[in-house]
């Protein structure tokens, strides 16, 4: 694809509109409501949200999962000696952002983040598939390898040492963090790329809601 056919790549947003009279007061709730319509949507892994960390003054972004939310935060998992690991142990804070492109929507989440506890971490790593479990005990994530086939030894060894385990314990570079929400974006596309958004930021215990323009 050439240049001018990237350039006139467009759609128009047509599916719905986010006014303030119909915005839950609290934005928990609010992204409550919407996670479970892109549920219902049937949108592929509508929990996929792009991670963006801060490093030497250059940001980075990768696809993690999220695996709860409430009032405290948003969790993910991940190892803690990857980049993102290193990244937000030098500047801990983060963004996510959902585009839900079925729906035309958007957030954006941004605040301070921090490991949850051993407890937490315990409980879901012990949620996951055995494979899994087992997968990160194998993976030096990020770090340089010769080949793939380094993967599928260590995986073997690991399997055969873990095989008379019924309970895979979790190794400690392993775990969760959560990222606590200072400022949420909704985004609903609109036509003319006139889009809605409303945002809420954190003051005190409660939350100030404003409409930016598009």
């Amino acid at each position: 694809m050439n240049k001018t056919d990237v350039a006139a790549l467009r759609q128009s947003y047509t599916r719905n509109e986010l006014l303030e009279e119909n915005v839950l007061e609290n934005p928990i709730k609010q992204f409550g409501k919407w996670f479970s319509e892109a549920l219902n949507a049937q949108i592929l892994e509508p929990n996929a949200m792009t991670l963006s960390t801060v490093s030497g003054g250059r940001a980075h972004g990768r696809i993690v999962l999220l695996k709860g939310f409430d009032e405290n935060g948003f969790t993910f998992y991940t190892n803690y000696k990857s980049n993102k690991g290193n990244e937000v142990a030098e500047t801990p804070f983060a963004s996510l952002t959902f585009f839900w492109g079925d729906l035309e929507r958007q957030v954006r989440i941004e605040g301070s983040i921090e490991k949850v506890s051993g407890v937490e971490s315990d409980e879901y790593f012990h949620s996951r598939p055995r494979g899994s479990q087992i997968g990160a005990w194998v993976s030096n994530q990020s770090s340089v390898i010769a080949g793939r086939e380094v993967i599928e030894k260590r995986l073997a060894e690991l399997e055969n040492e873990f095989k008379d385990l019924e309970i895979i314990p979790r190794p400690a570079h392993w775990g969760g963090y959560c990222v606590k929400p200072e400022r949420i974006e909704f985004w609903q596309g609109r036509p003319n790329r006139l889009h809605d958004r409303i945002l809420f930021t954190k003051v005190g215990d409660d939350w100030k809601i404003e409409r930016l323009s598009p």
